[in-house]
């Protein structure tokens, strides 16, 4: 792949992604493009991802065990679901050189830094991170280097941890910041909260809402396919989304989800009612507040006003473990 900016400077030695999908091969896509590692290492637990990312070069080594990944990595990035980080830390702890940084891109903070931190070494920074950017495509073919352009990365680093680590939060800041992403940082306990209801809610009410239209009696399934509006359409793209991730995503951040579902069952019983008693004016300011909000993200960059959400209409890419 050619770098089409050849006269940028590796920012960091040697990086190891640890699982190679959507996430882990955008990242080195986003490396590759701007040449910010010295040397890309990855892992990937099966053996046809594996061949895969070596045969598409977007790493310059592949490794079986996540150990061997990680030795003498200055940045290593663990893009697995939130459900196995525990472990995946526990397993990688004994290779970690000192001063490396160990961080993530789950959607869930407080959780992956109760499970994660304890198995951090003394001297290893571990920061949180949270890059918000993703498609419904999973695998290692899904991968694409602009996937975080003009997108949010959240860290939630850690409190208390002096200067060095404080240094390390600026390195990844940098990191972030050079694969095209917009840096901020957040509290973890906060982070949760804010993407329960912006992202953790919306993908569970996708989840329910596909699953109750294919579970209707009285409605063919291939009348649900043939005749989708664009909103059902946009609910289908959401509800294709990792499954496992997302199992692990509600497991693991389960008491902002339970808040943001009991404000939003107060709301729509709310609506409910409006419908009921044919109140047209609570029904139109309310479709008149959230039709702003749209018109917000667009103009904040988020999102295209596009038809059909600028979606693409072409080939799904293959998914794979």
């Amino acid at each position: 792949m050619q770098d089409i900016f050849p006269d940028t400077s590796p920012i960091v030695d040697r990086v190891a992604l640890i699982g190679l999908g959507l996430i882990g091969t955008s990242l080195a896509r986003a490396m590759r493009r701007r040449g910010l590692a010295a040397h890309i290492a990855g892992y990937a637990q099966s053996q046809k991802t594996r061949d895969a990312v070596a045969e598409m070069g977007i790493v310059d080594s592949v490794y079986d065990t996540m150990q061997n990944a990680v030795r003498d990595a200055d940045l290593v990035i663990l893009c697995v679901p939130v459900g196995v980080l525990g472990a995946v830390a526990q397993e990688i702890a004994p290779a970690l050189k000192p001063g490396a940084i160990v961080s993530d891109v789950g959607s869930v903070k407080k959780a992956v830094i109760e499970s994660v931190g304890p198995y951090v070494p003394e001297g290893v920074h571990f920061i949180p991170a949270h890059p918000i950017a993703g498609t419904e495509h999973s695998g290692p073919f899904s991968g694409f280097a602009e996937l975080f352009d003009e997108r949010w990365c959240v860290l939630t680093p850690l409190e208390g941890m002096g200067q060095a680590y404080a240094e390390a939060v600026d390195r990844l800041t940098h990191f972030w910041s050079a694969c095209g992403a917009h840096v901020e940082i957040m509290e973890a306990k906060h982070h949760d909260l804010v993407l329960a209801i912006t992202s953790h809610v919306p993908h569970l009410i996708a989840y329910n809402i596909v699953g109750t239209a294919a579970d209707l009696e009285d409605v063919t399934r291939s009348e649900v396919i043939k005749y989708s509006a664009g909103g059902f359409r946009d609910f289908t793209r959401i509800a294709a989304s990792d499954p496992t991730m997302w199992r692990d995503v509600f497991l693991n951040n389960s008491e902002a989800v339970l808040e943001m579902l009991a404000r939003f069952s107060e709301d729509l019983t709310a609506l409910q009612r409006a419908i009921r008693w044919k109140d047209a004016d609570a029904l139109y300011n309310l479709f008149s507040r959230t039709r702003e909000i749209r018109r917000s993200i667009i103009e904040a960059g988020q999102e295209t006003p596009e038809p059909d959400f600028g979606r693409s209409h072409g080939s799904e890419h293959e998914a794979d473990d």
